[in-house]
């Protein structure tokens, strides 16, 4: 399903004109985890869901789960997915930047490898539109790059500091910790952190 005042053709430079490493047909393990824990409840959303592995894991546990992309062919793959899994879950093409033009709410916002692409201009508005659309109390879920990975190859490294500063107003950490996002061009994965987040009342 695509949001009309969003949606547009895939483009050349659409991420997953050719299979990007973290798109591994499965959810990662820190978000199964959370999942098997309880982490997820009410209505899920997940941004820069991809091919919807969280979103359909969300969907899986019973719960209302929506997805959106800004990648046309990644939202194909995602609904394909669902119907050969016979899971019903909801995909829109859709601005991360934009997401109270939804104008609905949600009680867990997932996040696996979208905040770290955002520069530190930009981190504010995403969070005041992650704010826009989760029920106070609801909880944000966020795996992304962390500056413990060596190298300078692929997406911005988060320091604690500046998730720590993008969330500062009107937000609680909960937890902070070191993870792993797996890949599926390295079998060790790349240094990640895990952060939950609660949304003050």
């Amino acid at each position: 399903m695509s949001n009309p005042n969003h949606a547009s053709p895939a483009s050349p430079r659409d991420l997953y004109d050719s299979k990007p490493p973290w798109d591994i047909d499965r959810p990662q393990p820190a978000f199964a985890r959370l999942a098997s824990a309880g982490a997820f409840s009410g209505r899920v959303l997940d941004i820069g869901c991809g091919t919807g592995e969280h979103a359909l894991l969300a969907a899986g546990l019973g719960l209302e789960a929506t997805g959106v992309d800004q990648s046309v062919r990644a939202l194909g793959h995602a609904e394909r997915k669902a119907r050969d899994r016979r899971i019903e879950a909801r995909f829109l093409h859709h601005d991360a930047l934009a997401l109270a033009e939804l104008g609905e709410t949600f009680d867990t916002v997932l996040d696996c490898g979208l905040f770290h692409i955002f520069p530190p201009e930009t981190r504010s508005a995403y969070a005041q539109s992650l704010a826009a659309v989760l029920s106070p109390g609801g909880r944000y879920l966020m795996l992304g790059f962390s500056d413990k990975q060596p190298g300078d190859w692929g997406p911005h490294r988060l320091t604690r500091t500046e998730i720590e500063t993008a969330f500062a107003d009107g937000w609680r950490i909960d937890s902070l910790e070191p993870a792993v996002i797996d890949i599926r061009t390295d079998p060790a994965g790349v240094a990640a952190w895990l952060a939950a987040l609660t949304r003050k009342c």
